[in-house]
């Protein structure tokens, strides 16, 4: 069996969807009461998958102890050890007993569809052994990076250094694909995003009180892009498109008003409030200019989780009787049949079924 002394891993605020993506697929203005909401509800259907398929998917960089697996009366073979209720995406160090073992002598398997690994061979052509600890409790102790799997992409970068504050300053790039929810990677530091505020573009705008004027003009093109939600005023524009140093935007987005707006100044929500330090990796200082990573969840576990919240929402506004039809009149509930298919779907591709699961 296995123990865990991770640092700074609990599940707790992290999620497998964003409040933007769920924000977007509702087309609710944004307030601070229904952003509580939609964090309440992410964060539940976030425990509610995990609990579903008896697995975390996020990766958690840590430290955890493993008994002996060749102790007398186990049934085990004692050169292989078995993960049970952790996964392992890859492999920092391993000691037994007190005694490190090479990397190149021991196998991650299963090694056809790893990671996640869920055996730790010992290869029996080298010299390497488990045992040889005072008693078999916690004899192992492997450093790895932990979850299911560590997929990442690319943003942007950072618009200023980094060093010790909570506010991270990101390019265009970064800020139209990030969301409250979001784990950031930046050098070997990951970082949880808690909250997102305007910052300026430096840039201005014109635009006429038409809902048919979608062309903004700016000086730099290249500083914004295509999904960014932008600030003039008081109305939001949301980027289409962009052609040079024109912007084709939707104009009076998120339930915001059109205006007009003369030389107006730009803001975008490029300043994030984050976690530092975050799934056991240790804060540190970073360059301007430094890459921005982003963790993407499995696809379908990320479509499942919005489904969750949204439903959950809907129900939660209409007092957990939300009906087919609007005249409230013997009109069946909303059918979770999609849902339902999301969930078995998740549950064929990812739950664990086997021996000691994960949740």
């Amino acid at each position: 069996m296995g123990s865990i002394l991770d640092t700074n891993t609990a599940p707790d605020g992290i999620r497998y969807a964003t409040r933007e993506d769920v924000m977007r697929a509702l087309d609710v203005q944004t307030t601070a009461r229904n952003r509580r909401q939609i964090d309440d509800a992410i964060e539940a259907a976030s425990r509610g998958v995990e609990g579903l398929c008896h697995r975390r998917f996020y990766p958690v960089l840590g430290t955890r102890y493993f008994d002996w697996p060749g102790r007398p009366s186990a049934g085990y073979t004692p050169w292989l050890l078995r993960l049970d209720d952790s996964e392992l995406i890859s492999l920092v160090s391993i000691t037994s007993g007190g005694i490190s073992i090479p990397l190149e002598d021991v196998n991650l398997e299963p090694n056809r569809s790893g990671p996640p690994y869920s055996r730790v061979e010992i290869i029996l052509s080298t010299s390497a052994a488990y045992g040889g600890g005072q008693t078999y409790q916690r004899d192992i102790t492997i450093t790895g990076l932990w979850g299911y799997r560590d997929t990442e992409t690319t943003l942007g970068a950072t618009t200023a250094a980094v060093g010790s504050e909570t506010t991270l300053t990101v390019d265009g790039a970064t800020s139209a694909a990030v969301g409250v929810g979001s784990i950031l990677r930046i050098d070997t530091e990951r970082m949880l995003v808690t909250e997102r505020a305007q910052a300026s573009t430096g840039q201005t705008g014109t635009l006429t009180a038409s809902k048919g004027d979608t062309t903004l003009t700016v000086a730099d093109g290249t500083a914004f892009a295509v999904d960014e939600v932008l600030l003039l005023d008081s109305e939001r524009v949301r980027v289409d498109d962009i052609a040079g140093n024109t912007l084709v935007v939707e104009r009076a987005y998120d339930g915001t008003v059109l205006a007009a707006h003369t030389n107006t100044a730009i803001y975008a929500p490029r300043a994030l409030t984050v976690t530092r330090g975050a799934l056991g990796t240790t804060a540190a200082t970073h360059a301007s200019g430094a890459t921005v990573y982003a963790w993407q969840p499995p696809g379908l576990i990320h479509q499942l989780v919005k489904a969750e919240a949204i439903w959950a929402l809907l129900q939660e506004r209409s007092g957990w009787f939300r009906l087919a039809s609007s005249s409230g009149k013997s009109a069946p509930e909303v059918s979770r049949v999609s849902i339902d298919a999301l969930r078995d779907q998740a549950y064929t591709e990812y739950g664990r079924k086997a021996r000691t699961r994960g949740i």
